[in-house]
């Protein structure tokens, strides 16, 4: 049997719930990580990680809300106090809003994404990166392919996401004298609840979306969670300030 990539390491992970989060938090459990699962529904997060220690491996649910610095920093110290440590981090936590115009756009919607999007990410970065191991402490922060196209009728989104790339670029730099790497991945479309809930008032544009696509196929939330965990394992140790596009036919570009 191979060695499992991430034994005796322990990793967090936001927007757990669901999606690519969930697949992400078993990924990381199957490879041998203790994995606090967090998400903004405690229960969501709780059922993954009672499915996760169902399936042999070791796990704590618990509801973050990232735009909380006091969330983040309970987030850090939880896995530090139920497992001994943290090795890796995941930052997937995200909001979705049906498209709309520049001119349409109300400052809350502007608010809330960014909030969650962008400054989640910030805040999970600040704490994670003072309590992760050095060296060989590993934070990968979930972005989108509008990190680096326009997503149409989402301007916040799409700045959030750019935003997102910026701050992982920033962190990788300050800290890869300390053994700290920083990476993004940027999924493709993705079969997720998300964004089924972002087509449900046009069910036949998400399958004709998934038909025009070159590969003929949406992504699934695993495929995105096998680069997740192997940018948060040492087979990835020289990868530091990427933002890797995670997408079939390199649409998002």
């Amino acid at each position: 049997m191979p060695e499992h990539m991430l034994t005796n390491k322990v990793a967090t992970i936001t927007g757990g719930g669901s999606g690519i989060g969930e697949a992400t938090a078993k990924a990381l459990a199957q490879e041998g990580a203790s994995v606090v699962v967090t998400d903004i529904n405690g229960d969501a997060a709780s059922a993954v990680a009672d499915a996760i220690k169902s399936a042999g491996g070791n796990a704590l649910g618990m509801r973050v809300d990232v735009t909380l610095e006091s969330d983040a920093a309970a987030m850090v110290a939880a896995a530090q106090r139920e497992f001994g440590s943290l090795d890796c981090a995941v930052n997937c936590a995200g909001v979705s809003d049906a498209p709309v115009s520049f001119t349409d756009m109300n400052l809350a919607a502007w608010n809330r994404m960014l909030a969650v999007a962008l400054t989640g990410v910030f805040l999970c970065l600040k704490h994670e990166l003072a309590a992760i191991s050095r060296p060989g402490g590993s934070i990968v922060n979930v972005s989108s392919g509008a990190g680096f196209t326009p997503a149409p009728g989402q301007p916040h989104y799409t700045a959030a996401k750019h935003g997102v790339l910026g701050l992982t670029k920033c962190a990788a730099r300050d800290y890869v004298g300390e053994g700290i790497r920083v990476n993004a991945i940027c999924p493709g479309m993705t079969d997720t609840p998300m964004l089924r809930e972002h087509f449900e008032q046009a069910p036949d544009l998400l399958e004709k979306v998934a038909h025009n696509a070159p590969s003929g196929r949406l992504a699934l939330p695993e495929e995105m969670a096998d680069i997740a965990v192997w940018l948060c394992s040492d087979r990835s140790s020289y990868v530091s300030g990427e933002s890797i596009i995670v997408d079939l036919a390199g649409l998002c570009r």
